[in-house]
């Protein structure tokens, strides 16, 4: 499976249908290079406040009540695209309000249209404290493809264990990262994390970052970070488990192609067995049951 991850970065806009246009452009790029799956970052959605009134652009808490008004447009355009292109498309992650939370969303698409979405777990301090985004019901979603399964730990997510694990027990081979952070420390942290993913579980794990800078934006106006695909470090995969990187700040997809049966031999021949070892450690979190969701694409 080729698999496109996008070093992305946050673009203005004067209208809703130029953003619609600059986003087809994206998906046509990485089908020219025959990649099957797109991997959009964290809060890639936020350009789209570029089209509102300054007053909103400056205020981050009416951003998620706007930007929640195009939840259904914003969903139309990926799905229009991942059928139009038959690809399937992580779209980039939208605050969206509900059940009167203030949630962040990566929403799922592929020829049948919206397949499910997921939504964060753990909330970083700038997310909690000065934005009011939280915690997303603990429901991981598993997604199905003919392929593989896969499943998605969003930025800050994929900084903990519990998630990576009970999707892999599951069945997931590949775990998706979408991400935004400003800082080399921040992108660093979210790849350690992806890397001991990868390790822990035996599986691939895909990174994509926003990139450069966006000041007119208060909530994503300084982005650092670099598309990443990691695997195990363990037999027939590379020595220090780096698959490829992008150069950070280097606007683009990076383009990979996966071969699933090899999880399935490292996790039966390899030189450790973390994954089958893993299923002896009890995950859970203290107060709220996590339940996994299947949702084919």
């Amino acid at each position: 499976m080729l698999i496109a991850s996008a070093n992305y970065p946050i673009t203005e806009h004067v209208h809703f249908d130029q953003w619609r246009e600059h986003v087809e452009q994206w998906v046509i790029d990485a089908v020219k290079q025959n990649a099957g799956l797109l991997l959009f970052p964290e809060y890639g959605a936020m350009e789209l406040v570029s089209i509102f009134s300054p007053e909103i652009r400056n205020d981050i808490r009416r951003q998620v009540i706007e930007l929640n008004s195009l939840k259904n447009e914003f969903c139309t355009v990926f799905s229009d695209l991942a059928k139009k292109y038959n690809v399937i498309i992580v779209a980039p992650s939208i605050p969206v309000i509900e059940d009167q939370k203030n949630v962040n969303r990566v929403y799922v698409f592929s020829q049948k249209g919206l397949v499910g979405y997921q939504d964060k777990f753990f909330m970083t301090r700038f997310e909690n404290e000065e934005w009011g985004i939280q915690s997303g019901t603990k429901n991981l979603t598993l997604f199905e493809a003919s392929w593989g399964t896969f499943g998605i730990q969003i930025c800050y997510d994929v900084e903990f264990a519990i998630g990576a694990q009970l999707l892999s027990a599951s069945g997931a081979t590949l775990l998706l990262a979408p991400s935004c952070t400003e800082t080399i420390r921040g992108a660093t942290r979210v790849h350690i994390g992806a890397r001991a993913r990868a390790m822990e579980n035996q599986i691939y794990t895909v990174v994509s970052q926003t990139v450069g800078n966006a000041l007119w934006s208060p909530a994503v106006d300084i982005n650092y970070g670099f598309a990443a695909f990691y695997a195990t470090p363990d037999k027939d995969f590379p020595e220090e488990g780096i698959i490829a990187t992008l150069p950070a700040q280097q606007v683009g997809w990076l383009i990979q192609e996966l071969d699933f049966s090899e999880i399935n031999n490292v996790r039966d021949t390899g030189q450790v067995f973390n994954f089958r070892d893993h299923q002896h450690l009890q995950t859970s979190l203290k107060n709220e049951e996590v339940t996994v969701v299947r949702k084919s694409v």
